[in-house]
């Protein structure tokens, strides 16, 4: 069963970034798809962002677009979330996936493993 980690939330002010990472423990990382979800508190988990397997992909969520950036390292195991000009209604545990089919994804049923999420807080 693969594990993943995330790791990079924080304590941040509107305006700043910070970047996620989820480092998986398979070595078949490369076959699968990954993706970013996050959740706010008294809100349904939603989707952020996602990433083909050989990263030629990626999806976006409308409100993040244009200020996130997913990326994977596939030598290191590991997909990335960049996320600049951070507001506060980012604020969310942010969770990262990872989906067998190794097509980029919006739907989180696909996805067959989470990780524990990393909180992400903006002050404004």
């Amino acid at each position: 069963q693969v594990q993943l980690v995330e790791s990079g939330g924080g304590l941040v002010q509107a305006g700043d970034s910070l970047r996620l990472s989820c480092a998986a423990s398979r070595r078949t990382f490369s076959n699968y798809a990954m993706g970013w979800f996050r959740q706010a508190p008294g809100k349904e988990r939603e989707f952020v962002a996602a990433i083909s397997r050989a990263g030629g992909t990626t999806i976006y969520a409308d409100a993040v677009k244009g200020r996130f950036t997913i990326s994977r390292d596939n030598a290191k195991n590991t997909v990335y979330l960049q996320m600049n000009s951070l507001k506060p209604e980012d604020t969310a545990v942010y969770y990262c996936a990872l989906d067998q089919d190794g097509l980029a994804s919006r739907v989180q049923y696909q996805y067959d493993t989470w990780g524990q999420g990393t909180q992400v807080t903006v002050s404004s």
